[in-house]
């Protein structure tokens, strides 16, 4: 199958390690919550949706109460919701997703017992870094519509094209960490705003850092058989492992990943150590909302150029066009032939004492992440991106003013202020569990 983690073909020819579905499920008596993190791409909503039926109707557990986010690891797969009969290795694997997220909930659920939750956050700062740069005058390339933006992402690392970055970064990992009555570890579900690493040779399968952490954490907290740990995505959508302006040593494949997961893995044992004691008795709240956002339409010149860059089939022509322009004319045609004009997200917040999660179905920038921390009513706030579905990149109206690759219509779907919609709903649902 095909690893579209960027915009040419990387089909998948070996696995060099597994990809997992990882679930949490906790129970105060009253309310049963579940947290499951997949190492994939993205989140297909219609799969999803199908495994908590499934998941639902074996525990008795809403669907409502029920979050499944993504990794976004860029060497793991990325399956159509309904892909064609006709592709028998994409139906096969979508059925392998559906019983892996319905199954590790399941199980999960089956392994209940009696256990104490506490939360954390330290940071890890010199591993993340705003993706998004503004350019010293004249570096800057045209965009695929022909027009010059103000930031670029990705923008190579010399000194004489980078002048500074668009954008702060979330350095915090957040944990989750559950114990059981004699206090042994059972769980530690983290969070890091941190895109992925990659690293990894073509056309291998790999669950990257998050995975990588999962396989770690049982040796740092001293773990027994049937101990669970997972990594989730935070708000990373213009966050990368890119050290901008700083010289690092080529790497061989997978060694950035493991140094990367074993940082990630002795901060998040050092947030465990900072938890004063785990609580037995803590309060559980859920609150999901569909809300209705508008589909971004291209305007009647953008439609315009869209059609006279396809017209082009000359090659020599085409070769002079700005990179990536004939693929995101397709973009803008099927922005302006898709035939809804909303379309409905999921937010989702659950209360776990005093910590709550937050649930976005964006790759969501990092400052949405840090407000959603600051306006918290909540003691500790763990923002976790690619959450039950994935509708493209989420910019602030700012942002959309700089410009750049996740401002694109097409690599952005929905209209220019729905962060800012998300974050309002996501304020006012933490309010009502408080």
């Amino acid at each position: 199958m095909n690893m579209p983690g960027g915009f040419n073909a990387n089909l998948a020819t070996t696995a060099h390690d597994p990809l997992n579905a990882r679930a949490l499920v906790l129970d105060d008596g009253k309310t049963q919550v579940v947290w499951v993190v997949i190492d994939n791409l993205g989140v297909p909503k219609k799969v999803v949706a199908e495994a908590k039926e499934l998941a639902a109707k074996a525990t008795g557990i809403p669907v409502e109460h029920m979050l499944v986010s993504g990794t976004h690891t860029h060497s793991g797969v990325n399956p159509a919701d309904e892909p064609s009969a006709a592709d028998a290795k994409a139906v096969a694997y979508r059925q392998v997703m559906l019983e892996g997220i319905s199954q590790a909930i399941i199980r999960a659920h089956a392994s209940l017992r009696p256990a104490a939750v506490g939360a954390a956050a330290r940071p890890l700062t010199h591993e993340v870094f705003n993706r998004r740069w503004y350019l010293k005058p004249g570096k800057m390339p045209p965009n695929p519509f022909g027009e010059y933006d103000q930031v670029k992402m990705n923008p190579g690392t010399s000194p004489d094209v980078l002048d500074r970055p668009a954008g702060p970064t979330d350095p915090d990992i957040s944990v989750l960490s559950v114990v059981d009555a004699k206090r042994k570890p059972l769980a530690l579900f983290a969070n890091y705003s941190l895109h992925y690493v990659g690293g990894t040779p073509a056309g291998q399968v790999s669950a990257d850092y998050y995975g990588e952490f999962a396989r770690l954490m049982p040796s740092r907290l001293g773990a027994g058989e049937g101990f669970v740990a997972a990594m989730s995505n935070g708000t990373s959508g213009d966050i990368n492992n890119v050290p901008f302006l700083v010289g690092r040593p080529p790497r061989a494949p997978f060694e950035q990943i493991r140094i990367v997961a074993g940082e990630a893995a002795d901060v998040a044992w050092q947030a465990v150590r900072d938890i004063p004691k785990h609580q037995n008795n803590v309060v559980l709240g859920v609150r999901q909302r569909l809300v209705t956002l508008k589909y971004r339409k291209p305007t009647k010149e953008q439609l315009l150029y869209a059609q006279a860059i396809l017209a082009i089939k000359d090659k020599e022509a085409i070769a002079r066009l700005p990179r990536l322009a004939q693929d995101y004319a397709a973009r803008t045609l099927s922005a302006a032939n898709r035939p809804e004009e909303t379309v409905d997200v999921i937010l989702q917040t659950i209360r776990v004492g005093d910590a709550v999660l937050c649930a976005v179905p964006f790759e969501t920038f990092a400052e949405t992440g840090l407000e959603l921390k600051q306006k918290s009513p909540f003691g500790r706030t763990i923002v976790i991106g690619i959450a039950n579905g994935k509708h493209g990149y989420l910019p602030t109206p700012r942002h959309h003013e700089l410009g750049g690759y996740e401002t694109w219509l097409g690599t952005n779907q929905v209209q220019k202020d729905a962060s800012e919609i998300v974050v309002r709903n996501l304020i006012e649902m933490m309010g009502e569990m408080k």
